[in-house]
């Protein structure tokens, strides 16, 4: 059996969806299980659409998620080079051997010249298609005598090469994911192979770099399967063996129908791209997955399940998911995106991880850094609010009474929690707390127990009052726990404000 190799061909014209790194993901994890290589080649022919930093925003994209290239225009390899607009030459050779072979035809039809016949169809009720039913009739090589169009060549006419898709032939393709089917030529058109300034379009420069690369087997979006007969026809006119074919179902939108855009992700508050991208060409900024702060490895293990699942387990590990992925068991039909499943991946990695681990993130939030705080109490902090955040920034947006006290306090909390004694409890709290040392959980319940007792009265009328005054609102980790962490000092100081400020009955 010859060796797995696939590769991801993205192009520079923008920011990298979503869909594209599942596609990675999906060569990679399918290489790696086989043994085989995954290799990067970035697709760049069309200069028009070619748009400045998109190359190494696709890089760095593959790089924050772990999917990482044996073979790129970066680390090189046996097969470059591994830009298309560095592979002209290559492009050349072949150019002229499918000419010679008399399955491609030189074209001299103008743009305007095209455009006029589409119309003229049009208002007939009819589609005009370049094929085998009017390329007699068209300005090209297969019509015009061949010392014509010598002549227009040497005089630099402009021209493309189209492909001379054979009459009446039936393919029949076989798809690692969908279901084997037949296609008739006749139904497809004489696509341009080479554009008027001699790049390739994609249906030729992708069958040669394929080839040339010795790619075994091409997984790739589901949008390129109407194309695949065209390609099985170019690999047949080369004289070559194809690759084996898996197309991948789209991401859904979250509700209603068609593909995942930015525009859903603009409206619904969720990114569609894997990092931060700004248009050079517009200035607008749209947010990523990593600067959301999302894990790579949940952004990625939440990509993997989105078209195909894997028996008994919804977490697995980037090795776990390399022994378990299945290229035929991937779904046919689109995977519908949930906010709220990326969400719950998200929270279920950072609850996996250690609290030391999430302290290096949470010191960088800057209210925290210069909230005064030892790396035990905030070590403190992360374990009482862990439990209730999806992302490291929730553990201080969750917990932000223990850095900033409350200037405010909840009208509904406190008409529920400030009673006729709240004053005269809080006020002998106020007295005792100092003589309480060192300040501990166990100790600070102790003495709420006492204040109850004195006061002949039920545990709630301390606490509730005592815990808006602290935080705010009725919301939060236990009060012994919060007094703890704060300190004595802050304690008695939020404790007056709130005897100050708190007027209910």
């Amino acid at each position: 059996m010859e060796k797995i190799r696939v590769r991801f061909a993205p192009s520079p014209t923008g920011a990298l969806h979503i869909g594209g790194i599942r596609t990675a993901l999906y060569d990679y994890l399918f290489a790696k299980k086989n043994g085989g290589d995954f290799v990067l080649r970035i697709e760049d022919t069309d200069t028009s659409r070619y748009v400045e930093g998109a190359e190494d925003y696709i890089l760095n994209a593959l790089e924050w998620c772990g999917i990482i290239p044996d073979e790129s225009p970066i680390k090189g390899g046996p097969y470059g080079p591994y830009r298309q607009s560095e592979r002209r030459q290559i492009y050349d050779k072949y150019t002229q051997q499918i000419l010679d072979s008399g399955n491609a035809y030189v074209a001299f039809d103008t743009p305007e010249e095209l455009e006029t016949l589409r119309k003229n169809h049009e208002n007939k009720g009819e589609v005009f298609s370049y094929n085998y039913r009017t390329r007699k009739h068209l300005r090209n090589s297969l019509s015009l005598p061949e010392k014509e169009v010598k002549s227009l060549i040497e005089k630099k006419t402009p021209y493309v090469i189209r492909f001379k898709v054979p009459v009446d032939q039936t393919i029949h393709i076989r798809d690692w994911v969908r279901e084997d089917f037949s296609v008739n030529t006749s139904m497809l058109d004489d696509k341009v192979l080479v554009k008027n300034d001699g790049m390739p379009t994609y249906h030729f420069a992708h069958v040669v770099d394929d080839h040339e690369m010795k790619i075994s087997h091409v997984i790739r979006g589901e949008e390129w399967l109407p194309s695949l007969g065209l390609h099985l026809l170019l690999y047949e006119a080369m004289g070559w063996n194809p690759p084996e074919f898996a197309h991948l179902p789209l991401i859904l939108k979250p509700e209603g129908k068609g593909k995942l855009s930015k525009r859903d992700g603009d409206r619904l508050g969720f990114p569609v791209f894997p990092l931060t991208f700004t248009d050079p060409t517009t200035g607008s900024v749209s947010e990523g997955y990593r600067e959301k702060g999302y894990y790579p490895e949940a952004f990625t293990n939440f990509l993997v399940v989105l078209g195909w699942t894997p028996e008994g387990k919804e977490i697995l590990s980037r090795q776990e998911m390399i022994e378990e992925f299945d290229l035929r068991k991937v779904h046919k039909s689109g995977a519908r995106f949930s906010k709220k499943k990326a969400l719950w991946y998200n929270q279920e990695y950072l609850q996996q991880k250690k609290d030391e681990e999430l302290l290096v993130e949470f010191k960088k939030i800057p209210e925290v850094e210069s909230g005064g705080y030892s790396d035990v109490s905030l070590l403190r902090i992360i374990s009482l609010m862990k439990p209730r955040a999806v992302f490291v920034k929730d553990l201080y947006v969750q917990g932000s009474f223990f850095f900033r006290a409350p200037d405010r306090y909840d009208e509904k909390s406190a008409k529920k929690a400030w009673g006729e004694n709240s004053s005269d409890l809080l006020k002998d709290l106020l007295s005792l707390l100092p003589q309480t040392s060192p300040l501990c959980p166990e100790k600070i319940k102790t003495l709420l127990h006492s204040v109850v007792e004195r006061h002949k009265t039920e545990p709630g009328k301390i606490m509730m009052p005592l815990r808006l005054a602290l935080v705010g609102e009725l919301k939060g980790p236990d009060v012994p726990d919060i007094i703890t962490i704060i300190g004595l000092e802050r304690t008695l100081e939020r404790i007056r404000h709130a005897l100050e400020r708190i007027r209910v009955h």
